[in-house]
Parts: structure tokens; C-alpha cells; sequence
């Protein structure tokens, strides 16, 4: 069975780019556009791994990242923040709250689906 990635991201061009990447990398997709909607797909769907943009609507993906590792029933979903946001800062706030790994924009898609892949072995 394939493990399913969530893409939470607002911005059409790296949705279509992600998807196109990791359904030819074997995994199955599923898109929310904003932050709301990327918690209500965690919930209903528990992927394996959420690739979380920082900058999202309605709900920012540290505050999803927070609210996916507070469900005990959430524990085995890999999240990896995926954002132009790239300062230290930010990095160490995603990580704190509990990301797995933290990639920033632009990124190499060899070094994204390394990170994927790492990540989803244990799984």
C-alpha cells in the first residue's frame, strides 16, 4: 500500500509541482489550500507525512503543526515544513513544535524526496 502525503500549500504552482513529483515518486496526494483545511484532512485522512507551508490562510502551519502533535491519535504523522521562511528563528519555532524536518523555498526535489523518504522508511 502507498503512503499518502498531504501538500498543505496556497501557492498553485508548488501544488501542481509537488503533486506531479510525489505521484510519480509512488505515493498518493491529497491538497488543502489553506490551514484549516490541512487539520481537517489530518484528522479525516491521517497521512503519513504533511508537507506544511508556514504561510497559509485562515490557520498558519506552526499553529496545524501544533494542533497535529497534541492528538495522541496523530502521533505517527511525519511533518516536514516546507516554507520560504527560512531564519533561524523559524526554523527552531517549527522544529519546537514538533516538525520533522524543516525545508526551505526554493528546494532541491532530489533533497525533498530524500527527506521523504527518510522519514516515511520506518513507517
Amino acid at each position: 500500500m502507498s503512503k499518502t502525503i498531504l501538500i498543505a500549500d496556497d501557492e498553485p504552482s508548488i501544488v501542481v509541482s509537488l503533486e506531479y513529483l510525489l505521484e510519480h515518486g509512488g505515493y498518493e496526494v491529497r491538497v488543502a489550500r489553506d490551514g484549516e483545511e490541512a487539520l481537517a484532512a489530518v484528522e479525516k485522512f491521517h497521512p503519513d507525512l504533511v508537507l506544511l507551508d508556514v504561510m497559509l490562510p485562515r490557520m498558519n502551519g506552526f499553529e496545524v503543526c501544533q494542533k497535529v502533535r497534541e492528538s495522541p491519535d496523530l502521533s505517527g504523522t511525519r511533518i516536514v515544513m516546507l516554507t520560504a521562511k527560512g531564519r533561524d528563528v523559524e526554523i527552531s519555532k517549527g522544529l519546537a513544535l514538533g516538525a520533522d524536518a524543516y525545508v526551505t523555498k526554493p528546494f532541491s526535489t532530489r533533497e525533498l524526496m530524500a527527506t521523504i523518504s527518510k522519514l516515511l522508511e520506518g513507517k
